[in-house]
């Protein structure tokens, strides 16, 4: 673990409010080492140039409390965007259990995104959030099958580990979700794979699924991302990179041919199970319970 120097470690406030109802947006760590194949934060525009090596910012707890306390505006906070709050150095280091704690202290709410079950550790923290402000936790979700996810995400925990974690934040009493994506053409894209992933979070306790958007069901190449992925497929499926070479180029968004299908499907799944899938609904069950005054805050 190395420690990299930073001036902020809190984004400014957005009053745009579209990602899960967030404001600000935290990343107390650099880098990830879960080795997920498709992973768009390899990209040359988030400057990391070995993200496979975590590095900590420095004096992150007491930055962020710093500007915590400055803040003229509470809000809800997102973490997870660019490198998991969870990778297994936070084990050790406990930088998002000590900036859930300030969370907590300072009046503000959370939502959290992660692969990995470590969070169900700091429940008790997210209790304690929750009992003043909204709190979520999504848990990245690809594929239903374990075997599968350790060729496209080799160092994260199973997907059935994941379920298992969707279950104790249900039962804990925090809202928790599935971030479906992205999905992988001729390798995730399969009807049968989108329709288990929902109907075990369901079966989870989740309360809702986002994959995106309408019709959102494919992957984002640039660059580096672009060669490490392709790198991958050539190890653990040979001649695919050769049909996503002719069918994407060099294009960014590269949804599934099966998009549209898959759309319906996970749709009517989502209708089935009775699990939220549109982000408007996502927003207002996070927000279940804080409505005005208390939202007069956010």
């Amino acid at each position: 673990m190395e420690y990299i120097p930073a001036k902020t470690i809190l984004s400014g406030y957005q009053e745009q409010k579209s990602w899960f109802g967030c404001h600000y947006n935290m990343n107390l760590y650099r880098g990830c080492c879960h080795g997920c194949i498709y992973c768009d934060s390899r990209s040359e525009c988030y400057g990391i140039d070995h993200f496979d090596q975590v590095c900590a910012k420095e004096n992150a707890l007491e930055t962020l409390e710093r500007e915590l306390r400055a803040k003229r505006r509470t809000g809800i906070i997102h973490t997870g965007s660019m490198s998991d709050p969870y990778n297994p150095f936070e084990r050790d280091e406990r930088l998002t259990q000590g900036a859930l704690e300030k969370i907590a202290r300072y009046g503000f709410g959370v939502v959290m995104a992660t692969k990995s079950d470590l969070v169900v550790r700091d429940i008790p923290l997210l209790q304690r959030i929750r009992e003043h402000s909204p709190v979520a936790v999504n848990i990245t979700i690809t594929t239903a099958e374990d075997a599968l996810g350790k060729q496209v995400e080799p160092s994260a925990p199973a997907a059935s580990r994941r379920f298992t974690v969707l279950r104790k934040l249900s039962e804990a009493g925090i809202p928790a979700g599935v971030l479906l994506m992205p999905v992988l053409p001729w390798i995730t894209d399969d009807p049968a794979n989108i329709r288990a992933i929902v109907e075990k979070a369901a079966q989870a306790g989740a309360k809702y699924l986002f994959n995106g958007g309408k019709e959102m069901f494919g992957l984002t190449m640039r660059d580096r991302q672009r060669e490490y992925f392709y790198a991958r497929l050539d190890e653990n499926f040979p001649g695919l990179s050769t049909r996503y070479r002719k069918t994407y180029g060099y294009d960014y968004g590269c949804n599934s041919p099966l998009a549209k299908p898959l759309w319906g499907e996970y749709t009517r799944a989502c209708r089935v199970c009775g699990v939220a899938y549109q982000m408007a609904d996502i927003i207002s069950i996070i927000r279940k319970g804080y409505e005005e005054p208390q939202l007069s805050l956010f």
